[in-house]
């Protein structure tokens, strides 16, 4: 037996316990820069096992390294652990969240839980790895200050080679892996635009300066940034999610505050965007004698996936012919953000997406109340990971 089929045996023994832990962290989910019982749990995971465990960075991060019996590269397995504050709804099942207005609702739960599992049997066999393994186990993806951003500065690239992650996907089919080269996922800028005009008396308005007209101006105007200022072949959006003008309704109000999200696939896009938005307002403020602050921030690079090293990781798996895994595709990039891509700028990376689709014929989002996963995927995910991993730390020819 070969020692990816080992190891496969190994985690195929294990899918009850990668299920009891997802299970358990389900139950006790926790926000963003906040997970003082997460971090306890993995902690206490690793105890007993003969590894080398360290906290790291100023919020909750742990960090295993598994050092192998021969001389080798140094990889980096990727796995979040933080919640959203999503509430989930009455679904019947005995885990559901018990803290109020908190849900791992984007499957965090899932990549902990296998990880951990896959972690715990990677050490079993550390005496036929050539190199080493990193495990990194990251808060507050989903929240700036980025997890990633914070490991980092602390040091847990260190030596490291190669970093490799994977994302449950409720999108995709169970027993599905997805992959995209080079540019996968979005980057995300956030904005805070607060204008500032004169108030008073709806009966008088030459007496005042409507600070709600010139934002909804405002927010026609943004509208036209995507539409007229990007090439139509390039990926980009721009949102206005908050509109805070609330008063009386014989009021003009004097100050409003809008809060929007963009996302790209390309630096070049933000930049462009970011220039953009910069100069609307300074338009609207000399079109309606307004006061506009413009507070905008780079949240998240877009996710870069290594050609290369996705490609071996690719061909690696097909070569394995993993029965619970049924295809392997390039689903292209994807909308979402993922803090992953700090990793990526560091180091040649690749993030993978697990198919966890439920087979009831309904779509449950991420980010949403209902969101649901199939948990025959934490096996998959462990397969596929644990497969690609000691591809990666083959002894040297």
């Amino acid at each position: 037996m070969t020692l990816a089929a080992e190891l496969r045996q190994r985690l195929t023994n294990s899918e009850a316990e990668m299920i009891q832990i997802r299970r358990h962290l389900h139950a006790h989910p926790e926000l963003s820069h906040q997970e003082v019982a997460t971090h306890a749990y993995l902690r206490q995971f690793y105890q007993d096992l003969d590894c080398q465990v360290r906290d790291l960075g100023t919020g909750q991060g742990v960090v295993v390294d598994i050092q192998g019996g021969h001389p080798g590269p140094k990889l980096a397995l990727r796995a979040d652990f933080d919640a959203l504050a999503v509430t989930e709804e009455e679904n019947g099942l005995a885990f559901r969240s018990q803290n109020s207005g908190v849900m791992h609702a984007c499957g965090h739960d899932a990549h902990t839980a296998y990880l951990l599992v896959l972690a715990q049997q990677l050490m079993a066999l550390r005496a036929q790895l050539s190199g080493s393994i990193r495990i990194i186990h990251q808060p507050a993806e989903e929240k700036a200050p980025s997890g990633a951003q914070d490991l980092i500065a602390a040091g847990v690239l260190d030596e490291v080679d190669r970093v490799l992650g994977a994302h449950v996907m409720s999108t995709m089919p169970l027993g599905a892996i997805g992959y995209h080269l080079a540019e996968s996922q979005t980057g995300r800028s956030n904005f805070q635009i607060t204008i500032t005009g004169k108030g008073g008396h709806g009966s008088m308005p030459q007496l005042s300066n409507d600070a709600i007209v010139a934002g909804s101006y405002l927010v026609v105007a943004l509208q036209t940034i995507v539409s007229r200022r990007i090439d139509p072949s390039e990926h980009a959006s721009l949102t206005v999610g908050s509109f805070d003008g609330c008063g009386t309704s014989n009021a003009i109000q004097q100050t409003v505050t809008l809060k929007g999200d963009l996302r790209i696939m390309k630096e070049e896009t933000r930049q462009v965007i970011h220039q953009q938005l910069r100069q609307i307002c300074r338009g609207i403020e000399a079109t309606f004698g307004v006061q506009v602050q413009l507070d905008l921030q780079t949240d998240v690079p877009v996710l870069y996936n290594d050609p290369q090293f996705t490609q071996e990781v690719v061909a690696g798996l097909k070569a394995a012919q993993i029965p619970e895994i049924t295809q392997i595709t390039d689903f292209g990039a994807q909308d979402p953000s993922e803090d992953f891509s700090y990793y990526a700028l560091q180091c040649p990376s690749t993030f993978l997406y697990v198919g966890c689709d439920v087979a009831d014929g309904q779509t449950h989002p991420h980010h949403s109340p209902d969101f649901k996963l199939d948990e025959r995927c934490l096996l998959i995910a462990a397969k596929a990971v644990g497969t690609a991993a000691l591809n990666y730390l083959k002894p040297e020819k």
